[in-house]
């Protein structure tokens, strides 16, 4: 099985001149050899050239090559659109950054009155992540409980009930983004699907960027997602209502390289806006959080965006100030690919360089 995994590179679509986008096809065929994947797709674009690639297989049973068109399951990049949202709302004059959100959804998350929206986007509202809880991870095998579906008061029911320790760290909690979907449907009176749909992927053309809901399946085409437990199992097909506003949505490389180039671009929220998106706090893990937004260092510079997991998909996307962007999803095999490697593509993909 694990050797049809590694007879599938496609190479480019326009091209690159030379590194960049070029370099990034052998890595991801790397990671497929070394069953870091099944499949990877990634998309690296300067804003007038763009390289295009897969390595891997579509299904490891029947085979096939991915599409570079793909769609996949982009789990936590689902914050930034939320985020999007949030901000505009903020340059409407209907919510500010620093005002507590039990001004808006009063009594409905404990400490309230003192946790602000600007610490619900940027992870220091020290809410606990109902994803710690067993049994509430889309990054993990929940057998036939991955269909069933779930509100979002339900997982705040699951979150309220335990506090994080008073240990003064950051915590990525996908708590803060459903309590975030309920305060943009307080607010707009429509869910925070459609708003979604309404504010950002209309207006860009994002014709194959989905807001789930209780569905499923993946759109056609798609490489499957896989768990290894520990053979791998088709983990394709799951109701991704668990994850909601903090990580359900589906897209594809070129509708995620076009919104992070909007958002980044200033095209989707005002200049102040932007400015605090881009403002991060410190979080210990490698990169600093903003609004919705993770900043990464790396030797050229700073790089925005954000990375998502749900089982059987990983994904990055992420723009340069200089305009850059990669983006990239990666099927995982019996085991995921390190820090490293993700990171050493993305050097490859905005500096050109082995790093």
């Amino acid at each position: 099985m694990m050797q049809m995994l590694t007879n599938t590179l496609v190479a480019a679509t326009l091209v690159t001149g030379g590194q960049g986008g070029a370099g990034v096809g052998p890595e991801l065929e790397k990671i497929v050899e070394s069953n870091g994947a099944t499949a990877a797709l990634a998309r690296v674009s300067d804003g007038e050239r763009t390289w295009s690639g897969t390595a891997g297989v579509r299904d490891i049973k029947r085979g096939g090559r991915p599409s570079p068109n793909g769609y996949f399951r982009i789990g936590s990049v689902t914050k930034t659109f939320v985020a999007t949202v949030v901000l505009q709302l903020v340059d409407e004059g209907k919510v500010r950054l620093d005002d507590p959100v039990d001004q808006y959804l009063p009594g409905l998350v404990p400490g309230g009155e003192r946790i602000t929206v600007r610490r619900l986007l940027n992870h220091t509202s020290h809410l606990y992540d109902y994803m710690s809880e067993p049994g509430y991870s889309t990054n993990r095998w929940r057998g036939d409980a991955r269909f069933r579906s779930y509100q979002p008061r339900e997982l705040l029911k699951v979150a309220f009930a335990e506090e994080l320790p008073d240990d003064g760290k950051w915590h990525y909690s996908n708590t803060n983004y459903v309590v975030l979907g309920l305060l943009v449907e307080k607010l707009t009176g429509r869910s925070y699907g459609e708003e979604v749909r309404r504010r950002i992927l209309r207006p860009l053309g994002l014709r194959h960027t989905v807001v789930p809901g209780d569905q499923a399946g993946v759109p056609a085409p798609h490489a499957k997602g896989y768990e290894p437990i520990p053979q791998l199992v088709d983990a394709t097909r799951m109701n991704p209502s668990l994850d909601w506003a903090a990580g359900e949505m589906i897209s594809t490389a070129a509708d995620l390289e076009r919104f992070m180039s909007a958002l980044l671009g200033g095209k989707l929220t005002s200049a102040a806006s932007l400015r605090a998106m881009r403002t991060p706090v410190e979080t210990g893990a490698g990169f600093g959080y903003g609004l919705g937004l993770q900043a990464y260092t790396l030797p050229c510079g700073t790089v925005w965006g954000h990375s998502g997991e749900l089982i059987g998909y990983l994904t990055f996307a992420f723009r340069s100030d200089s305009g850059k962007s990669m983006t990239m999803s990666i099927n995982p095999s019996t085991r995921n690919p390190s820090t490293q490697e993700v990171m050493g593509i993305a050097v490859k993909a905005f500096c050109g360089t082995t790093g």
